[in-house]
């Protein structure tokens, strides 16, 4: 092998290794984990789509968005607790935002899809995928957690 050869191979190495997503959680251990088969047979499809899936819903189609009453949002895969009614807020991005979720609930992993990063937020009971994590929210943390909210069930209080 040359050394043109070499080069090549090493550039074409590390152009495939950047292309992975080392931090998944697809890649990770979680305590419930399902075949596709069992996921689809217990989501809907835009649920299954979401969370299994890596998709987003169109902006403004959950009630979840406009959900006022207090109580707990949860993962719609597992039923983890996710976040509180508390720290709900109105981004007006068209998904239900939190500034902070349950302490242990959430994992995150970086997401380089669309020719940019971004934080995914994912459950950290299942790994299912829940939206992204944003430097622009109030105080007092200045997060804004931009869930889709096929991802998520609520409990009234």
């Amino acid at each position: 092998m040359n050394r043109r050869q070499t080069l090549f191979a090493g550039a074409s190495l590390a152009g495939l290794l950047s292309g992975l997503k080392l931090s998944d959680p697809a890649l990770a251990a979680f305590e419930v984990v399902k075949s596709d088969a069992e996921w689809r047979s217990q989501l809907d499809p835009i649920a299954y789509n979401v969370l299994r899936k890596q998709g987003t819903e169109r902006a403004g189609t959950s009630p979840l968005d406009h959900e006022k009453r207090a109580g707990t949002f949860s993962c719609a895969g597992c039923s983890q607790p996710l976040f509180s009614s508390q720290t709900k807020f109105d981004s007006g991005t068209g998904w239900p935002s939190f500034y902070q979720p349950m302490p242990g609930a959430v994992g995150e992993s970086t997401d380089r899809a669309y020719g940019m990063a971004r934080t995914e937020v994912h459950c950290s009971r299942c790994g299912g995928h829940l939206g992204h994590v944003f430097n622009d929210g109030p105080k007092p943390t200045g997060l804004r957690y931009c869930m889709n909210g096929a991802a998520l069930s609520f409990q009234a209080a």
